[in-house]
């Protein structure tokens, strides 16, 4: 299982106070990439550009794909502009995936024989994976969730602390920069959303002679 799929069923599986949009989903799977890709020593951070190392090959098409597109050139690629260009269209590449393998399936609907209802994931070792490092609080898997919207909750009671963009425990200064990429990256993707909205808005309001 991958960071990016664990991230993905999460969204899927866990109550959130608002849809995940699939903007920010795509730009916290491609940082999830990255980080499966420190971790598996295909890459490193020097600041906050990607030096990609030997070109490996990873048990994961779409990671596979991630490291045949590292840009191999200096100055190399900052980690937010491989957020932009790598998480275009990501989270529908993704969920492609998830369907391929059979992990999701459709409801059908009461007295239509077909399958047309809204997708739903299925029993299985995959989605167990997922909810046991979710449920266990796993830093780097809560951080990318925070970051489109979805906020895990303690089991146990406890003090409570101030939000904070980043989740605790993590010590890695590489993943702790991808998260803080990927953070920013939403943010910034809320304004251009945000921004669009009132110029639609001011249009329409010329068309009304307002």
């Amino acid at each position: 299982m991958t960071t990016p799929q664990d991230l993905l069923i999460v969204t899927m599986d866990v109550e959130s106070s608002r849809p995940v949009d699939p903007g920010d989903l795509s730009l916290a799977l491609a940082g999830a990439e990255l980080v499966d890709l420190l971790d598996a020593q295909a890459l490193t951070l020097d600041g906050d550009r990607i030096v990609p190392g030997a070109h490996w090959t990873m048990d994961d098409p779409l990671l596979d794909e991630a490291v045949s597109s590292l840009t191999r050139q200096r100055p190399y690629e900052s980690v937010e502009d491989w957020l932009w260009r790598r998480g275009r269209g990501l989270s529908a590449a993704y969920r492609a995936v998830l369907h391929a393998e059979g992990h999701v399936t459709r409801r059908r609907r009461r007295w239509i024989p077909v399958r047309t209802g809204p997708t739903t994931l299925v029993d299985s070792p995959a989605r167990r994976h997922a909810a046991d490092r979710w449920t266990s609080g796993e830093p780097v898997l809560a951080g990318f969730a925070a970051a489109v919207g979805i906020h895990h909750e303690p089991t146990e009671p406890t003090e409570p602390t101030e939000p904070t963009e980043e989740p605790a425990n993590l010590a890695d200064d590489a993943v702790v920069t991808v998260l803080a990429a990927v953070h920013h990256a939403v943010t910034e993707l809320e304004g251009v959303r945000q921004r669009r909205s009132v110029e639609e808005a001011a249009f329409d309001n010329i068309w009304r002679g307002q």
